[in-house]
């Protein structure tokens, strides 16, 4: 798999996204993954499957510092009396001593941002987490937060073929901070747009392939898709073995004018 190389960390650009990968069956899929070669698991405290991903990683027979581990802390936890005690017991969940990559998973309005990326600062100085990062930040979050001391490694957001992160991108790409895309296949809608079918059939892939291929081919940018059917591990991961030319790329990205979110939460959030 293509690798994303960046402030000294070397992450898959396809990693598995874990949301509802729950019990048994969850803890299956991400096994057979990590037999696949996916080493880039995606986690949150949201989620709650942080037992079933640890147990998971074990049992793969995997070594944990060949495995990337992103987890994710959420809005309700971003204080300075809980971020710490939150990030503490992710790490039991997992029973392990670090994640790779520890995110603010949202923006939370009523907590100085200041507080926040102090105690996110303060997980990474406390070797909790090799790197951090944010998630749903828009472009003046991003600056502010660059402003306040974090050396970012990634904004994961959502980000699909139907869905234009340029602004984000570009600020992004000036302050050298990479961009994850989650809900990176817009829940299979891809396969129905007659562009991306047209490069299908061209390469013979599947459009859930081509959109993937898409994202991973942008230099700053990774995607996490999310399955739970162990038979669409290897097809999301079978992107590596083709590369779209760069009008086939400015195609897919024209379709991002759309605008179209599936992830909308029931708070007030500022987009770009």
């Amino acid at each position: 798999m293509d690798k994303l190389l960046l402030k000294g960390a070397s992450v898959n650009k396809l990693g598995l996204g874990t949301y509802r990968l729950l019990g048994q069956e969850g803890r299956s899929v991400i096994q057979e993954a990590i037999k696949l070669g996916y080493t880039h698991i995606d986690s949150a405290k949201f989620y709650d499957n942080e037992e079933e991903v640890g147990l998971a990683m074990a049992q793969s027979g995997a070594d944990r510092e060949k495995l990337w581990l992103t987890t994710k802390i959420w809005f309700t936890d971003l204080s300075k009396e809980k971020f710490l005690p939150a990030v503490e017991d992710s790490l039991r969940k997992f029973k392990t001593d670090y994640v790779d990559l520890l995110l603010i998973h949202w923006p939370n309005p009523e907590i100085p941002l200041g507080e926040t990326i102090d105690q996110l600062l303060e997980a990474q100085h406390k070797q909790y987490a090799r790197f951090i990062g944010v998630s749903n930040f828009n472009s003046k979050l991003i600056k502010e937060a660059t402003k306040l001391g974090a050396d970012m490694l990634t904004n994961q957001v959502e980000y699909h073929p139907f869905l234009s992160q340029k602004t984000l991108l570009d600020t992004q790409s000036e302050l050298n901070i990479s961009l994850t895309a989650y809900r990176p296949i817009a829940k299979g809608t891809v396969n129905d747009n007659p562009v991306i079918k047209a490069l299908a059939e061209k390469y013979g892939k599947s459009g859930v392939q081509i959109t993937l291929r898409w994202l991973v081919q942008q230099p700053m940018v990774m995607a996490i898709p999310m399955t739970s059917k162990v038979h669409r591990l290897k097809e999301n991961a079978d992107v590596f073995d083709f590369q779209l030319t760069e009008e086939e790329m400015a195609a897919i990205t024209e379709l991002t004018l759309q605008n179209q979110r599936f992830v909308i939460p029931d708070w007030p959030v500022e987009w770009d």
